[in-house]
């Protein structure tokens, strides 16, 4: 098995990401520092460690959703000892890792996957996967708003894609849209309403590609299913 293939399916990251971290010197095999590209390894003999940390397959692949509570950071660690989302998944015997992000004030739909290849697919903006979301803010917005976010907006150096803006709901003076973008970038939807004024009070994923949330519980998981596992891994 090459050696990128293996460190994909231990977790490490995407094989592209493997390749890097090889390079750099970073990986031995059997205690010999490995910068080959392409280099062959026999997973039930050879030793592999990443950073001096032996890694290792560990029962396949897992994929699971997370209703992401607010109040979370999207991390394996917290310097600032805040509660991240590692702590709202289940025990596992493999490591798993969030794919992208979502920010400390944004709910819903999370990823977690130890198939670092279809993480990497999903995330990667060439793949235009689109993501649904629900908005929250302070009144209606107008017609030409509406046409200024759909048509794309400069969130600080960085023109968004066109989007999609529909009314969701409204209750007590505040309003929802469902809104749907195929890119990902830091706090994108939040910048997007600030670029016209238009703070947002509340922000939700419910849907990644053909992955919904549905009724899942807030701080809850749940295994995908080979439908999805399908559909994912296919992209």
């Amino acid at each position: 098995m090459r050696l990128n293939k293996f460190m994909a399916m231990s977790g490490v990251d995407s094989r592209r990401k493997c390749d890097e971290i090889i390079a750099s010197g970073r990986v031995r095999v059997n205690a010999r520092v490995v910068k080959k590209l392409g280099t062959q390894v026999n997973p039930n003999r050879d030793i592999v460690t990443v950073d001096n940390k032996p890694i290792r397959i560990k029962g396949g692949f897992v994929y699971l959703m997370l209703n992401k509570p607010l109040g979370t950071v999207t991390t394996l660690r917290d310097p600032q000892h805040r509660r991240t989302v590692m702590d709202c998944l289940p025990r596992l015997n493999q490591r798993v890792y969030p794919v992208g992000r979502l920010d400390y004030n944004t709910s819903g739909l999370l990823l977690f996957t130890n198939d670092g290849d279809t993480a990497q697919k999903l995330i990667h903006p060439s793949f235009e996967i689109d993501k649904k979301y629900l908005v929250t803010i302070s009144g209606a917005l107008s017609d030409r708003e509406i046409s200024t976010l759909c048509s794309g907006v400069d969130i600080g150096g960085f023109v968004t894609s066109p989007a999609t803006v529909t009314l969701h709901s409204t209750a007590h003076g505040q309003v929802t849209y469902e809104v749907v973008i195929h890119e990902g970038k830091n706090r994108q939807i939040r910048k997007m309403f600030d670029s016209i004024n238009r703070p947002v009070i509340a922000l939700k994923r419910i849907e990644f590609g053909k992955l919904f949330l549905g009724d899942l519980p807030v701080g809850h998981t749940r295994a995908l299913t080979k439908d999805e596992i399908k559909y994912i891994t296919s992209l």
